[in-house]
């Protein structure tokens, strides 16, 4: 347990931080999540809309250390490419 006045304070900012990231990679996962299962069923309008909430989110995580920014990068760019091959 922390003994200092400071230790105690970042103790607490911890735990309010990682309830913030827990949010936070939830919200990323259930976004890639939407895209992944319309692009599953096909559904390109879908998976563009899908995309449309997932890059943003995605991008945001990277920029709050969430997630690596190159993984983020990575995660869109995969995405893209397959959202892309169902317009053939």
């Amino acid at each position: 347990m922390a003994n200092t006045k400071s230790a105690k304070k970042a103790a607490r900012q911890a735990v309010r931080r990682t309830a913030v990231n827990k949010a936070r990679r939830s919200r990323v996962r259930t976004a890639v999540r939407k895209v992944e299962e319309a692009l599953a069923a096909g559904d390109r309008a879908r998976a563009l809309g899908a995309m449309a909430d997932a890059e943003p989110a995605l991008i945001r995580a990277a920029q709050k250390g969430i997630v690596h920014r190159n993984a983020a990068r990575r995660k869109v760019s995969r995405l893209a490419r397959r959202i892309a091959k169902l317009a053939k």
